[in-house]
C-alpha cells in the first residue's frame, strides 16, 4: 500500500514478468505483448494473406521504434518481399542512420513522424536531438524512398497555426515529399501511465477535434501538399 495513493508496485522486483501472468487470477495485473520469433511473425502476417492479394494491403512496423530493433526486422523485410507483400515502416527516425540505410529498397513507404523543427522546443518536450531527425530525413529523401510526413499536433507543444505552418513550409522545401497527415491530440494513453505508477503530464488536456486542426490543412494543401487528419 502507498498511503492515499491505493496499491503502488515496485518495478525494480520484476525482471521476468511473463512468469508472473498466471499469479493475478482476476486478471487485475497482466503481460501485455509476448515474444515471436522470425517464423511465428510471418505465420501470423501469413493468416492475411488473401486479404493482401484482394485488397492491396500490406504490412506496417510501427512501434515504439520498429527501426530499434535488430537483425530480425531485416530478415522480416527480406521475406516480406519474397512474398510480394507491400511494407510500411511508421519511424521517428531518431535512430542512427545505419538503423534506417539497412532498409533501403525493402520498405515500400515510410511513415516519418516529424513533430517540430525548433531544435530547443523538441529538446525540452522529447529529450530528443532534432538534428538527427531531419538529418536522417534528407538523407532518406536522397535515397528517393517513398515518403509521408505525419505531424502529432499536440496542445502547449506545437498547436499554433505558425508552428505547424513551419513545419508545413519544411516539408514543402523536401521536393519530393507530397502528402502530410495531421494527427490530433488524443489522451487514450492517460490509462497506460496510471498502471506504469507514472505521471501524466497531460492530464486534463481534452482531445483535439479535427475542425481545431483545419487550418493546417488549408494551408499544406494551398501549398500544394496533398493533406489528411489521421491517416
Amino acid at each position: 500500500m502507498a498511503g492515499e495513493d491505493g496499491i503502488s508496485i515496485d518495478w525494480t522486483l520484476i525482471n521476468k514478468p511473463e512468469k508472473l501472468s498466471d499469479i493475478c487470477l482476476s486478471k487485475a495485473l497482466t503481460i501485455s505483448g509476448e515474444e515471436k520469433n522470425t517464423g511465428e511473425i510471418l505465420n501470423e502476417i501469413g493468416k492475411d494473406s488473401l486479404f493482401f492479394q484482394q485488397s492491396g494491403g500490406g504490412v506496417t512496423f510501427s512501434g515504439g521504434e520498429p527501426l530499434s530493433q535488430g537483425p530480425d526486422l531485416e530478415l522480416l523485410l527480406d521475406e516480406l518481399n519474397k512474398l510480394k507483400i507491400d511494407v510500411a515502416i511508421e519511424t521517428s527516425l531518431h535512430v542512427p542512420w545505419q538503423k534506417i540505410e539497412r532498409c533501403l529498397g525493402k520498405t515500400g513507404k515510410f511513415l516519418v513522424d516529424l513533430k517540430h523543427t525548433d531544435s530547443d522546443k523538441f529538446k525540452r518536450f522529447t529529450g530528443g536531438n532534432s538534428d538527427l531527425v531531419i538529418t536522417n530525413l534528407k538523407l532518406l529523401i536522397a535515397c528517393n524512398e517513398n515518403i509521408i510526413i505525419r505531424v502529432p499536433v499536440i496542445p502547449e507543444f506545437n498547436h499554433t497555426f505558425q508552428e505547424m505552418k513551419t513545419i508545413i513550409d519544411f516539408t514543402i522545401g523536401l521536393k519530393t515529399v507530397r502528402e502530410i497527415h495531421f494527427l490530433p491530440f488524443h489522451n487514450l494513453g492517460s490509462a497506460k501511465y496510471e498502471m506504469l505508477g507514472m505521471k501524466y503530464k497531460y492530464s486534463g488536456i481534452r482531445n483535439l477535434d479535427a475542425t481545431e486542426i483545419a487550418d493546417y490543412v488549408a494551408y499544406a494543401e494551398s501549398v500544394g501538399l496533398i493533406a489528411k487528419i489521421g491517416g
